[in-house]
């Protein structure tokens, strides 16, 4: 069996499952635009949306819905209605979706959890992963205080990078880099990761599939898989499985990028990548 199928639209790769967290609409720091792009890239039998989706936070602060937030929602219940399951698991910046736990909405499932069964019979905790954050357990103020310190970062990302643009060089993240480098972040990512490996064991599954610290990954913990999904605020990234059950991470960008570099090598009409028609 094919990894990954064309659907209905020449355009779409149609896949098993797929994965997405931390878009947080309702933020100028969103990447609505680049997500609209890869729901129209990509379709799933079910989809699973894995917290943070919407910044209850934020909106309470200042209200804030651009014409491409409502696109990225309108488009999520398109794909409802052409039979796509979707499956909504609240984090804790649209925590109040917790009340509603059980319940149905326009289609859409809202779950504290879920264990995932995947094609090839491994089983996967999907969970946000907040509830394994500390901080945010037990220092709310704290962890709103930190909100803001990356919310001030993510301003001043995109400064840098519209020089960055003017130069001619790549995208850089700040955050990211940040993250990364500093010791104490370095060490709250991998306790987290641990945490939510040794959930996953707890409940008996095969592997975690979260979300929360906005860091994607793909490895092998104490010989449980432990799957990040990223977000949709720097990193732009999601996870997929694919019809025989292998999980992937996608890096939206580098799909953008590797698919303009395939174009531009060929002539006009074989420029076009299988799955992609030509627009008049």
């Amino acid at each position: 069996m094919r990894d990954a199928r064309v659907s209905e639209e020449p355009e779409t790769v149609r896949v098993r499952t797929l994965f997405l967290s931390d878009t947080h609409l309702g933020t100028k720091g969103c990447q609505a635009g680049l997500l609209l792009d890869f729901l129209k890239d990509y379709d799933a039998d079910v989809i699973y949306l894995v917290g943070d989706i919407v910044d209850g936070w934020q909106l309470r602060s200042g209200w804030y819905w651009p014409q491409g937030h409502n696109d990225v929602v309108q488009k999520l219940l398109r794909k409802v209605r052409k039979g796509a399951h979707i499956v909504y698991v609240p984090g804790n910046h649209d925590e109040f979706l917790r009340d509603y736990i059980g319940t149905t909405f326009g289609g859409i499932e809202i779950a504290e959890s879920r264990i995932h069964e995947a094609a090839d019979g491994r089983r996967y905790l999907v969970i946000h992963g907040d509830q394994f954050d500390m901080v945010v357990r037990h220092a709310r103020w704290l962890a709103h205080l930190g909100d803001g310190a990356y919310t001030f970062a993510l301003w001043v990302n995109t400064g840098l990078n519209r020089v960055r643009r003017r130069l001619g060089l790549a995208y850089w993240s700040l955050s990211a880099w940040a993250k990364l480098k500093v010791k104490n972040a370095v060490n709250f990512i991998g306790q987290f990761e641990q945490f939510l490996a040794d959930e996953a064991r707890r409940q008996g599954a095969d592997g975690v599939i979260c979300g929360h610290i906005h860091h994607a990954a793909n490895r092998e913990i104490d010989g449980l898989r432990y799957l990040n999904t990223g977000d949709w605020v720097e990193s732009c990234t999601a996870i997929v499985e694919h019809y025989d059950g292998r999980m992937e991470v996608l890096h939206y960008p580098s799909i953008l990028r590797a698919r303009a570099a395939a174009e531009a090598e060929l002539p006009a009409e074989e420029g076009l990548l299988p799955g992609r028609r030509a627009v008049a």
